[in-house]
């Protein structure tokens, strides 16, 4: 039963009929007792930025899942990003924090680590390759910097999207080495 007391969470994008979110946390939430729920909440691309302003003021939302069309878009809203986020160049959640700022963050590759991790293999010092360097392939390589792996080797046809994601790695995890592949060619970096 929702309450004055029930935390919100967000689940802000647009069209909200495919959302999923909602479906998986809010049973999870009621069968672990906890008192919160996430709402799907619709917001058009040429509202989302009053919208973001407007959830700094509301005294019981915890935050917000984000999806399409708004991750990228979100980046640029928040007061602070965490590394994983500005190495993916996309948000998919926030977090309101008691003095109205808000801090963004992007869980896609976590998961990804998370079931690899799972299934018994040891990230830390590896050597790993993310093929396809766009949305979630970027996403899944910060979540494998931070995890520890020793070198990434990145793939994807379009070369600028891969030297890109290398830069934003090496800028945040200095000790990876990271190397980028083409299917041009003239040879790869």
């Amino acid at each position: 039963m929702i309450s004055g007391k029930t935390t919100l969470i967000a689940h802000l994008g647009y069209p909200t009929e495919s959302f999923k979110a909602p479906m998986i946390y809010n049973p999870w939430f009621d069968s672990k007792g906890i008192d919160a729920v996430v709402m799907p909440i619709g917001v058009r691309p040429e509202d989302y930025v009053a919208a973001i302003a407007s959830i700094r003021k509301f005294t019981n939302l915890r935050g917000a899942l984000v999806t399409m069309p708004h991750k990228v878009t979100t980046l640029g809203l928040m007061d602070e990003i965490t590394p994983t986020a500005a190495i993916a160049g996309a948000c998919n959640a926030i977090l309101v924090r008691p003095d109205g700022t808000l801090l963004g963050d992007q869980f896609d590759g976590a998961g990804f680590v998370r079931g690899v991790e799972r299934k018994g293999f040891a990230l830390k010092g590896r050597k790993v390759l993310v093929s396809g360097n766009g949305g979630v392939g970027c996403a899944i390589a910060a979540s494998l910097a931070a995890a520890g792996v020793a070198e990434m080797a990145l793939f994807d046809s379009n070369t600028v999207s891969s030297e890109a994601l290398a830069g934003r790695l090496r800028q945040h995890y200095p000790q990876l080495i990271v190397s980028v592949g083409s299917n041009d060619p003239a040879g790869s970096s």
